[in-house]
């Protein structure tokens, strides 16, 4: 077999949506694949740079010009663009939050961001600060509803004391709060509540 880049990728792609991202290790790529581990680096020096083509795969399109010219709008279906594919790989949120955090990922879905929010009126500066707000606003609520949902389907999603020192009137069982809403809902919201502030800040520059 003459292993190409690609068959490592799809090989990669394939354990994190069986098993996630904790399973995945290079090792048992190589096994997945039939090779020795060392074959692996011929294409990918170490697993962190294996893990940015991975995120760089996930978000791939995310940077294409939004649907609407409105900024409030073009904003908002980004941000659900962003969702959307962190969502539909398991522990997608994760990974490419540890590789945004390592610099090993393409900036090109914050650019995207940035560049709808200098359109609407901001300046360069404030843009920048817009799309860093988006992007960590995303990834932060996507990474909870993934692991949510993982708790969730192993029965584990309780409520329990903050920490040891901190007593609760309530006795640890089952979290009918937590099971029950909609991370959709709860994620519209918060976009709203940054797309209002964007456009607080664009009202407040026009009449000062």
């Amino acid at each position: 077999m003459h292993l190409r880049r690609g068959d490592v990728l799809d090989g990669a792609m394939a354990i994190l949506d069986e098993y996630g991202l904790g399973d995945l290790t290079m090792r048992k790529l190589a096994s997945s694949l039939g090779v020795q581990p060392g074959a692996l680096y011929w294409h990918f020096p170490n697993k962190q740079t294996l893990l940015g083509a991975m995120a760089d795969r996930i978000l791939d399109g995310l940077d294409e010009p939004p649907t609407s010219d409105a900024w409030d709008e073009a904003l908002t279906e980004l941000a659900h663009r962003f969702r959307g594919a962190l969502l539909a790989h398991r522990d997608g949120a994760e990974l490419v939050a540890s590789t945004y955090a390592s610099r090993l990922t393409t900036s090109r879905t914050r650019d995207a961001f940035v560049a709808v929010a200098e359109r609407a009126g901001l300046s360069r500066a404030y843009a920048e600060l817009t799309g860093y707000t988006l992007l960590h606003f995303v990834l932060g609520h996507t990474v909870d509803e993934q692991s949510r949902a993982q708790l969730a389907e192993l029965g584990a999603l309780t409520r329990a004391p903050l920490s040891p020192d901190v007593a609760t009137e309530q006795p640890a069982g089952s979290d009918e709060d937590l099971l029950d809403g909609d991370p959709a809902v709860r994620f519209d919201f918060g976009l709203q509540l940054l797309v209002d502030g964007v456009r607080a800040r664009l009202s407040a520059r026009a009449t000062s």
